[in-house]
Order: structure tokens, then C-alpha cells, then sequence
């Protein structure tokens, strides 16, 4: 058994040390050449009960660098039962580009989100969609950092970084760490040309892909996963088409989750996408890392001697200096000193998920979802 776990940690130092390869050599040779903004471009904004937050995104974009005639955005007021509506209807007035709100009916759909995307395109007139969600921020240069990669690469899909807002306070900051981790995997995964995993809230992928793939056919009764799935359809027919952008215009900062009950609900969501993967690698890989923390947890059992202590060391170091890479990449280089903490919480976390992810439907904006 304790060779099993040596092993299963050896190859996970290794794992960390291809990711900082990785990362780094993606870095160095991301390079967008300027070209026209002429590309139409639909921001798609699934929302629902988002009053608290909408109005920011809605600012934000009327500040875009990015012409206003060569883009829209429509809002998907999913059974809203709060005041959003009524915002986007006020805000309309003050927006200089073109701002549309579809009201869906608060059905029993088995994929809401899903829905609201679909109905949004249907009404939609841009080449390239841009999807996002209601409790985001964007920067000035958002939208002319997504379409200046498109052009240049001519990219199928794009998927874009994603961060919590900055909040004081300690819980805001194992979020940030832990969801860097996330990003910045998925993000060598993709430079790899083995996508794994991305972010509805900060995706695109082009009108006539979304069409030839058949959309979300295939997956409409699995609540989540309105991105994952459509990447890898997508991926499976554009392997080359598919790219990660690692610019700091592009980050999308969104709401981290107030408190435990709600981080376990988002969470749970998340994990349970996992069981209906038909990707026998993105299977292998989760498998792998929920391995390697339960390896770490039977590691701490062992820490009055030498060998636990080396796992832990093991383990932890490479791990380290990638989330560095990435969290100094997203603007919070502040925060490193406490990935040690997050380090030490993740394998109870990692496992506790993985097992969850067995077991069937989760609540998320006052419904109850499969």
C-alpha cells in the first residue's frame, strides 16, 4: 500500500511540473495579431433572480473598446421572480448598444440554462456567441480580446478566465486559490489539445460550430454542463480549433459563494457532470486526481514518520509554484501566502466531491435539478 502511494504522489509531482511547463510556454507564445473589429459578435446572459448584480455587467459593457453597431446582448431572464427584469427594461434606454430581454417561462425544463442559451440564439444575429453570467464583471477590453483570438487563430471556440470577485475575507480567498487550480489546468489541457474542462461564464464559440455539432443535443436532460459538453463535441471534430485565451483583458470575475451551504450546492452541481462524460481521458483524469488526494489523506495518517512528511513534501511543492503561476496571472499575487492553507484543505475536499458526484440532484437558484 505504501508503494502505491509513493507512486500515485511521484506521479502527480510530475503531473504539476508539465503543468508549469505548460503554462509558462503558453504564456510566452500566446500572440493575437490586430485586425479589424468587424466581427458581430451576441453576448448571451442566462439570469435568473440577479438584481443584486446585473446592472454592473450591464455598465460594463456599455464601456466596451469594441464597436457598438457590431454587437448585442440578450439577456435570458430564466422565471426571474425578483426585480432583474425590470432593471435590463430600465436599462435599455442608457445602453449604446443593442440590448434585448427574452422572458422564458418558469417551467420544469431538466436543463434551464441549456434552454435559455438555445432560445437566445435562436433570436440572435452574431457570428461568434459570447456567453457569460448576470453576477459578472468584465474589463474595458473584454469582448476585442475574445474577437481579436478568433480572428487570428480562427477559432471554433474560445474559453476565457474566470476568477472571483476580491471580497476580505478569508473564505473569498480559499475560493479564489481552489478555483485557480481549475482554470489553470483546464487551460493546459486545452493548449494540449486535450480539453477537459472550461466555463460557461466566460465562453464562445462561433454560430455555424454551435449549428454543425447539433448544439446540446445529446446531453438536454443533464441540468449542468451547457460548456463541458459542447466543448468536447466541439473538440472531437476541431481538435486544432479550440483554444484557451491567457489574457488578463479577458478574465471574467464573477461571485464567489457566500457561504458553506451554497459552495456545497455549486459544487455539487459541478461534480455531478462527471458520470456523463463519454471521454474516456477527461474520465481517466478525474479518476486520477481523486486517486492522488485520497493518497494524500492516507498520507497525514501517517506523518509521525519520515515517509508521510516526504509525500506531503512531494505533493505539495510543485503544486505550489503552479497556482502561484496562475493566481499571479489572474491579478492576486497577495494572496499566494495562503495557498499552504488551501493545500492542506483540498484532498478532504477533492474526495468528499468525488464521492458526492454518485449520487443524484442538487439545488441551485430555488430549484430543484438532476
Amino acid at each position: 500500500m505504501l508503494f502505491i502511494i509513493l507512486l500515485i504522489i511521484s506521479f502527480y509531482f510530475i503531473f504539476n511540473l508539465l503543468l508549469i511547463a505548460v503554462w509558462r510556454e503558453m504564456k510566452q507564445r500566446h500572440k493575437v495579431f490586430s485586425s479589424e473589429k468587424d466581427t458581430k459578435l451576441t453576448v448571451i446572459i442566462p439570469v435568473r433572480n440577479e438584481e443584486r448584480n446585473i446592472l454592473r455587467l450591464l455598465q460594463d459593457l456599455n464601456q466596451q473598446n469594441y464597436p457598438v453597431e457590431n454587437f448585442e446582448v440578450i439577456i435570458a431572464n430564466d422565471g426571474s421572480t425578483d426585480n432583474t427584469e425590470n432593471i435590463v427594461l430600465e436599462y435599455q434606454e442608457q445602453a449604446k448598444y443593442s440590448l434585448k430581454i427574452l422572458n422564458l417561462l418558469n417551467d420544469a425544463s431538466t436543463s434551464p440554462k441549456k434552454r435559455a442559451i438555445q432560445k437566445s440564439i435562436e433570436i440572435s444575429s452574431g457570428e461568434l456567441l459570447i456567453t457569460t453570467d448576470g453576477d459578472c464583471s468584465v474589463s474595458a477590453n473584454w469582448l476585442s480580446s475574445i474577437q481579436q483570438l478568433y480572428k487570428s487563430k480562427h477559432a471554433k471556440l474560445i474559453s476565457s478566465p474566470v476568477t472571483f470577485t476580491e471580497k476580505r475575507s478569508l473564505w473569498n480567498t480559499i475560493q479564489i486559490i481552489e478555483f485557480a487550480s481549475l482554470i489553470g489546468s483546464g487551460a493546459c489541457a486545452m493548449y494540449l489539445k486535450k480539453p477537459n474542462m472550461c466555463n460557461g461564464a466566460n465562453l464562445a464559440y462561433t454560430r455555424e460550430v454551435f449549428e454543425e455539432v447539433n448544439g446540446f443535443s445529446g446531453n438536454e436532460n443533464v441540468a449542468s454542463g451547457d460548456d463541458e459538453f459542447l466543448m468536447h463535441k466541439i473538440a472531437k471534430k476541431y481538435p486544432e480549433k479550440v483554444f484557451f485565451n491567457p489574457d488578463f483583458d479577458a478574465i471574467v470575475r464573477t461571485e464567489s459563494q457566500v457561504d458553506l451551504a451554497h459552495f456545497y450546492q455549486q459544487r455539487r452541481r459541478w461534480a455531478s457532470k462527471w458520470k456523463h462524460y463519454d471521454n474516456w481521458q477527461v474520465s481517466a483524469l478525474a479518476v486520477f486526481i481523486f486517486l492522488a488526494n485520497l493518497s494524500v489523506l492516507m498520507a497525514y495518517c501517517m506523518l509521525d514518520d519520515y515517509f508521510g512528511k516526504g509525500i506531503l513534501l512531494l505533493k505539495f511543492s510543485a503544486e505550489f509554484f503552479f497556482l502561484y503561476s496562475v493566481i499571479k496571472f489572474l491579478g492576486y499575487k497577495s494572496k499566494v501566502i495562503y495557498i499552504p492553507i488551501v493545500q492542506i484543505i483540498y484532498p478532504f475536499y477533492v474526495v468528499f466531491f468525488g464521492l458526492l458526484a454518485q449520487g443524484k440532484g442538487y439545488s441551485w437558484k430555488g430549484r430543484r435539478l438532476e
